[in-house]
């Protein structure tokens, strides 16, 4: 959205202009003032630690119109100034406003409890082969980041894949109302944000808000062998599309990993079969691709512009990644993790073939509530189990992993530290040239600092 008038701001924030200035619209919108610039819309979002209505008449000396809940300070006379009771409505009502503008437009919504990002890389890379298409950057995926991700796009792109994240009741529905997709994907529902929603059925409830906001001529794509797939199933008017299953219309025949991938016979009811050469390791990556493929399908792009799509997927940092680094396979999935992510990370690992050893450095899993004890301790019996040769857990919080990891039948080398470089220094004195080393951790965690602390020029 970079080019629209001042009425039009006006209109569909439902704001009042108390000064129109001379300035137009040429520049979009940005809601931090550290990155205002001519031609732009400053909005002043507000939150608990910030108010960005102090920065607005700052803002007023470049950008074209800035959009306030309260005047602070002397604004630029030829700046247009308009008020709203709430920023952060005005600011959903904007994206929803320009959604309407940017019809036709085929519009994929995805939720899930864990592999958001990674599915909707691989539906970008298989869409963009057969549209201009565009989707969601980084994890720019809640309140605020779907509405800009929506004004992000430009009139005239042809595909949009937005992802929608929440941790508490309530929260998809306006992001659905905002996007309004005509396919849905949900990845999985696990157990993340259970500190909040207190159960895996009230998680699978939210998640499937997306599947009631369908059109009754949308398909709703999902892991056939989910836990709640029937719930999805029957939360839709959409056509329902499980996929991964033994009879499921979009399947994997013959999987086979490798230390940097998987490959697998993609078959669709109808087209027939196709190889998939997938540049990222793990089961749950070859489910994450059925989802796309299925994606793709529906959308109507042919065998080979999925093939080719899914072989050229680019995945965001911190998700899975696989690098040798001076002889080291480095596995960098530090970006987040919960229950399920972290189990499907040290099942890859596991059994990644060609690295002597496999070692983990594992950080907290984030908002489980009363099951983060157990989570935990589930996670050290995981890694004991699967043979690691040691494992690493950063902080208090993983004290219970650690518990499990030496006290396990199987049980493990494992050692506590308190902070993420001292996590790199008791590593240092493990590894040697020829081992796997598995980062995971909440994003608070940090564990990418180890990993850049013991393989510097990994960081970017």
């Amino acid at each position: 959205m970079k080019c629209i008038s001042i009425e039009q701001l006006s209109q569909a924030t439902a704001g009042i202009m108390t000064c129109c200035g001379r300035r137009a619209i040429t520049n979009g919108l940005t809601t931090d003032s550290r990155a205002v610039t001519p031609g732009c819309i400053f909005l002043a979002l507000s939150g608990e630690r910030f108010d960005g209505n102090n920065y607005a008449a700052e803002a007023s000396q470049t950008a074209a119109a800035v959009v306030i809940s309260r005047r602070v300070g002397k604004f630029a006379p030829d700046c247009t100034i308009i008020e709203v009771d709430d920023t952060l409505v005005a600011l959903q009502k904007l994206a929803s406003w320009w959604r309407d503008i940017l019809d036709p437009l085929l519009v994929i919504g995805l939720t899930g409890s864990s592999g958001k990002t990674s599915t909707k890389d691989m539906c970008l890379a298989v869409l963009s082969r057969k549209y201009d298409t565009i989707a969601t950057k980084g994890n720019l995926n809640n309140h605020i980041g779907t509405p800009l991700s929506i004004l992000a796009a430009e009139k005239g792109v042809e595909a949009a894949i937005w992802e929608m994240g929440m941790n508490h009741a309530g929260e998809l529905a306006p992001l659905c109302a905002m996007t309004r997709p005509h396919i849905g994907i949900i990845t999985t529902i696990g157990s993340a944000h259970m500190e909040y929603l207190g159960s895996r059925e009230a998680i699978a409830e939210e998640k499937c808000t997306l599947a009631r906001a369908l059109p009754e001529n949308g398909y709703m794509i999902y892991p056939a062998a989910d836990d709640f797939a029937a719930t999805i199933a029957t939360s839709t008017q959409a056509t329902p599309l499980p996929v991964g299953g033994s009879d499921s219309t979009v399947r994997a025949l013959n999987v086979r990993s490798t230390t940097t991938g998987s490959s697998y016979d993609l078959h669709i009811d109808g087209l027939g079969n196709i190889r998939i050469e997938l540049p990222v390791p793990g089961a749950h990556m070859v489910s994450n691709s059925l989802l796309a493929a299925a994606a793709g399908w529906v959308a109507g792009c042919s065998l080979e512009q999925i093939a080719e799509g899914l072989s050229m997927a680019s995945l965001t940092r911190g998700r899975l990644a696989c690098t040798e680094v001076d002889g080291y396979t480095v596995i960098d999935d530090t970006y987040n993790a919960n229950p399920e992510s972290m189990k499907a990370a040290l099942d890859t690992v596991a059994s990644l073939r060609g690295p002597k050893r496999r070692f983990a450095v594992l950080g907290k899993m984030g908002e489980l509530g009363e099951g983060g004890i157990a989570a935990h301790e589930e996670m050290g019996l995981c890694a004991a189990g699967l043979g690691y040769a040691a494992v690493v857990v950063v902080g208090d919080e993983c004290a219970e992993t650690l518990a499990m990891c030496n006290g396990a039948a199987d049980r493990i080398p494992a050692l506590l530290v308190n902070t993420p470089a001292e996590a790199a220094v008791a590593l240092r004195q493990m590894i040697q040239p020829g081992d796997a080393i598995l980062f995971k951790g909440s994003r608070s965690a940090g564990m990418e600092r180890t990993m850049y602390e013991l393989f510097p020029t990994l960081k970017p």
